[in-house]
């Protein structure tokens, strides 16, 4: 395989492009053991040697270390191992691994999410917060349905209140203010109409 290019990164590291379409991120003193420079050639023995002893090792505990600080979903942990540098192939086994053990499950972090978000935002808020974490949309219906117990108008009663909303004496440019911020939680227009109103 021949070296396309090495890309000199921050904090010592180089990015390595192959011509077989494999990208990966090594540290100075890894890729000048292996003699990687641009336009060298890199045998199979040793690109396999690098996923194994390196590559694959690594990024099973950047993973961990990612799921340590919070719970995510299986897309996030992707998108977040392959923003590092890792191969999709590399992802995949250190996702494999992380699976084996139970550390990713997405009902969790959803539910999770609901929890934490129920009472400041509308179901139609989390139902599109947990699609753009790649919860598929399955599991997010079946979390809504056991964890969220809010009823919306009273949520935004409490919402208003909070805000030191007074609508006997509001302006329509107090109304269209809270409206907007309502609308931003993912309340419907009626909902919304009918508590200001």
């Amino acid at each position: 395989m021949e070296i396309r290019s090495l890309v000199k990164l921050s904090k010592g590291r180089a990015k390595i492009c192959l011509d077989n379409g494999a990208d990966f991120v090594l540290y100075k003193k890894e890729y000048e053991s292996y003699g990687i420079e641009e336009g060298a050639e890199l045998s199979e023995a040793d690109y396999q040697e690098i996923c194994r002893e390196i590559l694959i090792p690594r990024c099973k505990k950047r993973a961990l270390h990612l799921l340590e600080k919070q719970d995510r979903s299986e897309k996030n942990l992707r998108d977040k191992l392959r923003e590092g540098g890792y191969p999709s192939d590399i992802v995949d086994i250190a996702v494999d691994y992380i699976n084996e053990y139970g550390y990713l499950d997405d009902a969790r972090m959803a539910a999770s999410h609901v929890r934490f978000y129920q009472d400041s935002r509308s179901k139609n808020r989390i139902r599109q917060d947990l699609m753009g974490k790649g919860i598929s949309s399955e599991v997010i219906e079946r979390v809504l349905e056991e964890e969220y117990t809010f009823d919306e108008q009273e949520l935004i009663i409490k919402l208003l209140e909070k805000k030191g909303y007074d609508k006997e004496n509001s302006t329509y440019e107090d109304k269209g203010k809270m409206y907007r911020f309502l609308a931003g939680r993912g309340f419907s227009s009626d909902t919304i109409n009918s508590c200001l109103n």
